[in-house]
């Protein structure tokens, strides 16, 4: 049951918060954002970071523990590190770095599953359930935010579409088990793999950018890059996703989809009140970034009480709550004597009151609750220690594409050590498999080709275990030589070693001799073509 706090009650609330309440300035953590605590009456201590929605260099995203919606679960601390230096699609274009400012836990979870819905980077991940009568903040491209309230997915508006044969079909759902009859979508947010037997067909989809909530007849754009009958468990790479069908879908995917045809994903989410029958003008189009959550304690200004126990009780909180001017991150300490929690009224009335915040939604609580700024949990969370959580939201600084020119596509490469082959690139994506040394494979074209991202340069390559993506440190052009020094890369050590074994030609080494780690030509001796090669694989100190 919800009923709005009358104003009286409001003020008087705020009255008794303020009472033996302290605070001071907001400190600026980071170019748009800043932080500040709070201790108020309860006592209560309240930790807030706030962005500013229209700062350019700022925006805000959605984290999944462990990348996957299986069932994985991490710390705060541990996904926001994982997501430092990660690109996102911040811009409508890939590429862009976060440097992660602010984090904290996001929706309620079992089993390691977040219990709503959730869009990352602009990836619909998981839905939100249908009539549920609440869903949870949403942040858009266009730094348009809201907190959702009850939605719907109508089953004509979620289709895949193949114009090359002017047929589509229904999608039935995003990153689940496929049932019976049915065409599943799966982004690289589910696991490593779409994890389905070989009883249906997949179809490997390479897209011009995430699926995004884009209604018909609007639609995000990709390319068939495989067709796989009588397959699963297929591989879901970073730009990609997996159309996955049973039954009459299998026949539907089969007579409609080839190799390079263009296929058309369309998604919407309908949006009531919270009476899931009363429209709501808030649209989901191109929602960039958000996470389930429950009680939407404070709407359009006002509070909004409700009798659930799990509203009245006074618990360590995490919230989300925003204005016209900033978007802010809340967590309230609890169950010790130094900070004994909030109920929702109460968490409403701070938000009201200290930020001037004219609606807020309520995110996991208890021990869950965490605030992580800049490498620093702040909060004292309740259980002792940080709990392993479903997923989170953080708020971050946009920082430049870089790319580097090491490479190119079609040049053969090698590994020069053990190394993962992964999704994406980026240490945050899975590992497909694990590379030994020596292994040659091919630069393959792609706009991302030596990206920037989690500290490292990235190359797309194909190796006889797969397509993925490997650190330009492990990787040498296949016909390089000269690691004397034996550490992976060609540098200024490795010169007197030259030095010691360039007798020039026809001065020839025994097989194995240390001299022919320098011989790139393969003819038994090292001169001067070997240093013409060299030359242009030194990859510097």
């Amino acid at each position: 049951m919800f009923r709005v706090v009358t104003a009286f009650g409001s003020a008087l609330l705020a009255v008794l918060l303020t009472v033996a309440g302290t605070y001071g300035d907001w400190q600026v953590v980071a170019p748009g954002i800043e932080y500040q605590e709070f201790t108020v009456s309860g006592p209560n201590n309240v930790y807030v970071a706030r962005m500013q929605r229209t700062h350019a260099d700022c925006a805000i995203d959605s984290m999944v523990a462990q990348g996957r919606l299986t069932g994985g679960t991490e710390t705060v601390s541990s996904m926001a590190s994982r997501h430092e230096d990660a690109i996102g699609y911040w811009g409508q274009t890939w590429g862009k770095r976060y440097d992660v400012i602010v984090a904290i836990n996001g929706d309620f979870y079992s089993g390691g599953v977040p219990t709503g819905g959730q869009i990352a980077s602009g990836w619909y991940a998981k839905r939100f359930t249908d009539f549920a009568g609440g869903s949870g903040f949403a942040w858009q491209l266009d730094r348009d935010a809201f907190i959702g309230e009850c939605v719907r997915h109508v089953p004509n508006k979620q289709k895949a579409a193949c114009p090359a044969t002017g047929q589509e079909r229904s999608i039935n759902g995003i990153n689940r088990a496929r049932g019976t009859d049915e065409l599943i979508l799966y982004t690289h947010h589910y696991d490593l793999t779409t994890l389905t037997d070989n009883s249906g067909a997949e179809v490997l989809v390479r897209m011009t950018r995430p699926t995004l909530i884009i209604p018909p007849p609007n639609f995000a754009v990709g390319y068939v890059v495989q067709v796989r009958p009588n397959a699963g468990s297929t591989v879901i790479p970073f730009d990609h996703v997996v159309l996955s069908g049973s039954g009459s879908a299998i026949t539907w995917l089969l007579a409609n989809v080839t190799v390079g045809a263009e296929v058309r994903i369309s998604q919407e989410i309908t949006h009531y009140l919270h009476d899931c029958s009363t429209p709501l003008a808030w649209d989901w189009t191109k929602t960039y970034a958000s996470v389930g959550g429950s009680f939407h304690f404070l709407k359009n200004g006002e509070i909004q009480y409700s009798s659930d126990p799990g509203a009245t009780t006074r618990h360590p909180r995490t919230a989300i709550a925003l204005n016209g001017d900033y978007i802010f991150f809340i967590v309230v300490d609890g169950r010790s004597t130094q900070s004994v929690g909030m109920t929702m009224t109460e968490l409403g009335t701070f938000c009201l009151s200290y930020l001037s915040a004219t609606d807020g939604i309520n995110q996991d609580g208890g021990g869950s609750s965490t605030m992580w700024v800049n490498g620093q949990v702040r909060n004292v969370p309740s259980d002792g220690t940080e709990r392993a959580v479903a997923n989170g939201m953080m708020m971050v600084n946009i920082l430049p594409m870089e790319q580097s020119a090491r490479f190119a596509a079609g040049v053969q490469v090698r590994t020069t050590g053990t190394v993962g082959l992964r999704v994406g690139p980026g240490t945050n994506y899975a590992v497909i498999s694990t590379l030994s040394g020596g292994v040659v494979g091919t630069v393959i074209s792609h706009a991302l080709l030596g990206v920037r991202a989690t500290g490292q340069y990235w190359w797309f390559c194909e190796f006889p275990a797969g397509t993925g993506w490997v650190p330009e440190s492990a990787l040498l052009e296949a016909n390089c030589a000269g690691d004397y020094t034996g550490n992976g890369v060609i540098d200024a050590g490795d010169l007197s070693g030259l030095a010691f074994c360039m007798l020039g030609p026809g001065q020839t080494f025994a097989s194995g001799h240390f001299c022919l780690r320098g011989d790139s030509e393969n003819d038994g001796d090292v001169d001067l073509a070997d240093v013409s090669v060299m030359q242009t694989c030194v990859a510097g100190p």
